[in-house]
This record gives structure tokens, sequence and C-alpha cells, in this order.
């Protein structure tokens, strides 16, 4: 804590000041936040093979209502959290992305040319891998290896420090960012039902409207949420996977300040004396009311100098990465294997396209595109990132957890044995992935990269 606020708070006060602070640092810490989504998933694959898996999938087939009167959504509990709790998770998804397109690397197209371009590379060549050994077969699972788990990958790649160099973060995270992108398309266009039209446009009267409110400038998160509502159950009834909701609402949300900056010292200088001067020492503070009411005057200004985008992004953020997301893994990841032939298993198209497609694909796609991309001198390679680092990174790129998960519950609802072999090849390919792509890291980051590796390829 600042000590020239020290004076403003009693001990009992720093003391659990400070207690905040240490667990916003725990719950800010993206390896933390994997590791608990791991923890989850290892408990749901304990679960799942004890006498305890029967209780559970009867709970998970529960139903659940949601809605008003005659305007009720009725699904599961294992639903309700891919349909409603994931729509969140989108949402956080989306305000990333919105971040990156406002401020960050997605802005500038030359830079984030080449790790998008990986990104399309490390797309195409798993699902290409997958629909190879699924040729005679469940080829709607296509989609299933090509997706990259944002959080549990730079959970992973932050365990090395800061022996890995910033170009090399910068790049992985536009390349999973690009990656979920078209995941997220994939799934609008391939994985939906067939949708009904008067739903579908209500959600589009609903997206209008948030997106009035947000070139109308109304910076009360209250209307974008209780839109955001009504736009998920919009979709929910239209067919069109719900979860893209979140992404929709968070691309509606503004990214701007509710006042003007420029003016903001002005007016600081201005009012604080004033307010400071209502104060009175010795009376008590219920009964200062010129006090109080200016001090809520600066509360309203302040509260609107922090966007709306970031007001939720601090909102939803530590409930998705320590409640949603482990929900989330441990609802979907019930392998069940009691009973299973674990050869037939292991043997199974949809279970080697998953696995191959995310422990051989991601690499192949994600190196072999950038290589391509340098050698034909479109892109050159970040400052201080060496191939070494693009073979790692594409490595890690195999970690497909979440995103793939919900893939194959939407590719294979009907159909249980396939939809076993993909979730034990994605746990078995995500678990690769991260060892694999650990070890090779640590010995790729003790080197220091050669300055003409940097800039052009080999």
């Amino acid at each position: 804590m600042d000590k020239n606020n020290e004076q403003l708070f009693t001990e009992t006060q720093r003391k659990r000041i400070a207690r905040h602070d240490v667990i916003e640092r725990i719950t800010e810490n993206g390896t933390v936040a994997a590791a608990v989504m791991v923890l989850a998933a290892i408990a749901a694959v304990v679960c799942a093979n004890t006498d305890a898996y029967e209780a559970i999938h009867h709970f998970l087939l529960e139903p659940i209502s949601i809605g008003i009167g005659s305007f009720t959504a009725s699904m599961t509990v294992e639903l309700f959290v891919n349909d409603f709790l994931m729509a969140i998770f989108f949402l956080l998804v989306g305000i990333e992305l919105k971040y990156e397109m406002t401020v960050g690397e997605l802005r500038r197209p030359r830079q984030a040319l080449l790790p998008m371009l990986a990104a399309v590379g490390g797309v195409v060549v798993p699902a290409c891998i997958y629909a190879f050994l699924n040729k005679d077969g469940a080829l709607n699972g296509w989609a299933i290896p090509m997706a990259t788990d944002i959080a549990f990958a730079l959970g992973v790649l932050s365990l090395l420090g800061n022996r890995v160099p910033a170009g090399v973060r910068v790049f992985f995270s536009t390349l999973a960012i690009a990656d979920d992108l078209i995941s997220i398309a994939a799934i609008a266009i391939f994985y939906g039902h067939a949708p009904d039209v008067r739903w579908l446009v209500c959600a589009g009267l609903v997206t209008a409207v948030l997106f009035m409110l947000n070139k109308t400038q109304h910076f009360h998160l209250r209307p974008y949420i209780v839109g955001g509502l009504v736009l998920w159950f919009c979709l929910y009834q239209s067919g069109v996977h719900a979860t893209l909701a979140g992404v929709i609402l968070a691309f509606a949300v503004p990214a701007k300040s509710g006042i003007h900056l420029n003016h903001l010292s002005e007016w600081l200088h201005g009012y604080m004396p004033d307010m400071v001067d209502r104060y009175d020492d010795d009376a008590h503070i219920l009964g200062q009311h010129d006090f109080t009411h200016a001090t809520l005057g600066a509360e309203r200004v302040m509260h609107r100098v922090t966007p709306p985008l970031i007001r939720l992004e601090r909102m939803i953020s530590t409930p998705v990465n320590f409640i949603i997301l482990p929900i989330f893994a441990f609802v979907n990841a019930q392998v069940r294997l009691v009973g299973v032939d674990p050869m037939a298993l292991a043997l199974d198209p949809v279970a080697l396209g998953t696995y191959f497609g995310m422990v051989l694909g991601k690499p192949i796609g994600i190196a072999g595109m950038t290589f391509l991309m340098v050698k034909f001198g479109i892109c050159e390679l970040p400052r201080r990132v060496s191939w070494g680092h693009i073979m790692g990174v594409g490595i890690l790129g195999g970690i497909g957890f979440t995103m793939s998960i919900l893939i194959s519950g939407l590719a294979f609802p009907a159909e249980p044995f396939e939809l076993l072999a993909a979730k034990a090849a994605i746990l078995l390919g995500s678990v690769t992935a991260a060892v694999v792509g650990m070890v090779f890291m640590h010995f790729v980051c003790k080197k220091k990269p050669a300055k003409s590796d940097a800039v052009k390829a080999a």
C-alpha cells in the first residue's frame, strides 16, 4: 500500500486491504487459473471411474428452466453449463478480442499478420489430419483439434518466467486470439441447428439495440447486461449456438471513458478543495450532508473514468477463471473408461484424428505457415524470436482443452462412444502438448537467439 495512503485507514482496514491485494494477485495469475481448471478435469476423470459417476450423471441431466411466463427455455444442468455459463466465458474472450483490436496487436495489421496467418495454418493442418483419418466416418468432428486454449496454454508458458522473450508472448497471444476467432466462426457456421428465422430476427433487433446504446453513449453496464441476457435467450431459441451472445455483447459494450479525460485534471483541481472545505472534523460523518453529497458527486465522476468494457472484465474475469471454467472442465471431462475396451478407444479414428491433429497438426501448421510467410518475404519474425521459439509455440498450440471439449459436445451429441473417444484424446493431447512444449521451450529459452534468426529464415 502507498505510504501516503496509510493514514487514511485503520490497522484492521490495512490488513484487510493487504489480504485483498494478495487474493487479487493470485486470481490474476494465469498459471493458477490454469492449474485450477486442470485439477477440476482430473477430479472429473477420477469421479467418472468411481461409484460417484451415476449420481453425477443423473444430476447433470436434471432439468433447469430459465425465463419468465411463457418465455421459458428448458435445459439440463449440463446444457446450462455449456450454453449459458460458457456464454460468459465467450464474453471474456470477446473482451480480450476487442481490447487487442482497439489498443493491442490486432490494431496493427502488419505486426498481427504473421501470427494470424500462423493461426490459419494451425487450424487447417489439424483439421486436415482429422479429416484424413476419418474420411470414411465421423467427419463432423473436424474442428475439434483446431482450437487452442488461451488460458491453459499461456499459463503453461508463464511457468518459464522472464526467460521467454516478450516477442514470443505477443506472437503466441495474438495467435491464440486469432485461433479463437476462427473457432467461434466454426461454431457459429457449422455447429448450430437449423435456425428459427423469427428468433433470429429478434436476436438481430436486440443486437441493434445494444449497438445503438453504444452509439448514443450509454455508459452504465446494466442495460448492456440485460440486453445480453435477452440476446442469449433469442439465440438459444433460434438454434444458433447461444454462446455467441457473449462475443456480440463484448463488442457492443463501450471501450471509451464516459467523460472528457483531457479536462479531468482541471475538474479535480476545482472540485476537490471545495469538497474538502465542507468537511468538519468535530461533526459525525452522518450529519455532514453537504460533504457526503459532494463526495457522491466525485464518486460518480471517477466511476465514469474507467470504460465500461474494463469494468465488465473486472466483474467477470475471476468468476470465469475460478468458477465457470473449472465447472465446465468437471462437467465435460467425465471420461468413463469402466467397461470400455481401451484398445478400441485408442484405435478409434476420432481419437486418432483428434490426438494427432493436436500433437502433430498444430506445430506443423503453425511453424510451416510461419516459415512460408518469412521465406517468401511476406512477413518477418518478431525481434528476438527464433525458429526454436516458433516450434515451441506450435507445440503449445496443441493445448486445446476448453474450446475442443465444447466443439466435441456439439459434434457428437448423440454418439456417446465417439464423444468419449474425442474427450479422451483431447485430455491426452493437451497433456502431451503441455509437457512436450514446456520441456522444449525450457531448452530453447536457454539459448540466446541468433541475430540472423530474428529477421529471416535460415
